[in-house]
């Protein structure tokens, strides 16, 4: 897990090696604390741009118990390609039957008047969202902000995350359930989605998202570990597990220009990062 953004540039050059066409940060201070301060987001995405300067970032604005308007901060100074936006609120936790008790528990909140003020800041700011689903409900949260008309930059982003107690469960199924409660066509439809496998669940949820048409990311936020039960030494080596799976189904990892087309998501002048 990086922490000094020379780290965060040196897993950013790996996973694109191996496939990545999009690099999501959640920020760290040089001693792996969390931190959602504009320099330490400036100072990693200086590195990961001087590593791999076409690739698409996309930052994290999810928190408990930290302002919008600190987290909108960062998104106004470093205008980032892509943020994540989480689409409804909800218990979060992860739940260890060895241990019978909770791991961490907590109530994540992402009221319609955040949303809101979310996407006004990155419609203004010309960030795409990534809308962050963690059950069909949440999906189903698009379609007042598409009437409303706050969401007109097309195709949507949008992505299905699984393996989190509170949210949807994580089987093959329900992969193809949520995902063809998308606006506009479900799985199939102008959107496009990928799905966001939580520990060593994922394996098998980026399978079945790779067979429905979906996206698919990894990364060690996400899970630690290979299908074998080997853990990874570095994203990349997650991002290769991925580009293999998509291939054995007759699929390709995208480009990053491909990426950009695809999510519409054009590349920013460097001036303006």
């Amino acid at each position: 897990i990086p922490y000094t953004p020379e780290e965060y540039a040196a897993e950013a050059r790996r996973a694109v090696d191996e496939g990545a066409s999009q690099i999501h940060i959640h920020a760290r201070k040089p001693d792996g604390t969390p931190s959602w301060e504009i320099e330490d987001f400036q100072a990693i995405t200086e590195a990961i741009k001087a590593e791999v300067p076409d690739v698409i970032i996309n930052y994290s604005t999810g928190a408990i118990g930290v302002p919008v308007e600190k987290r909108i901060a960062y998104l106004e100074a470093c205008r980032p390609d892509v943020a994540a936006l989480n689409m409804s609120s909800m218990n979060y936790a992860k739940y260890s039957r060895r241990r019978k008790d909770f791991v961490f528990k907590a109530v994540f909140e992402n009221s319609f008047d955040e949303i809101i003020e979310f996407i006004t800041a990155m419609n203004e700011l010309g960030i795409k969202p990534e809308h962050e689903c963690f059950d069909a409900g949440h999906v189903a949260n698009l379609d007042p902000l598409i009437d409303m008309g706050l969401l007109e930059r097309t195709p949507l982003q949008v992505s299905l995350v699984m393996g989190v107690n509170g949210g949807i469960r994580p089987t093959p199924r329900n992969v193809g359930f949520i995902a063809d409660q998308i606006p506009n066509g479900g799985a199939e439809g102008e959107h496009q989605w990928q799905v966001i496998g939580i520990s060593r669940d994922q394996w098998k949820l980026l399978g079945a998202a790779l067979v429905l048409g979906g996206n698919v990311r990894a990364g060690v936020e996400d899970n630690l570990y290979l299908p074998n039960g080997e853990m990874a030494k570095s994203n990349g080596d997650l991002i290769a597990k991925a580009r293999q799976m998509a291939e054995d189904v007759g699929r390709r990892a995208a480009g990053v220009a491909e990426a950009r087309d695809l999510l519409g998501v054009p590349k920013r002048e460097r001036s303006a990062a």
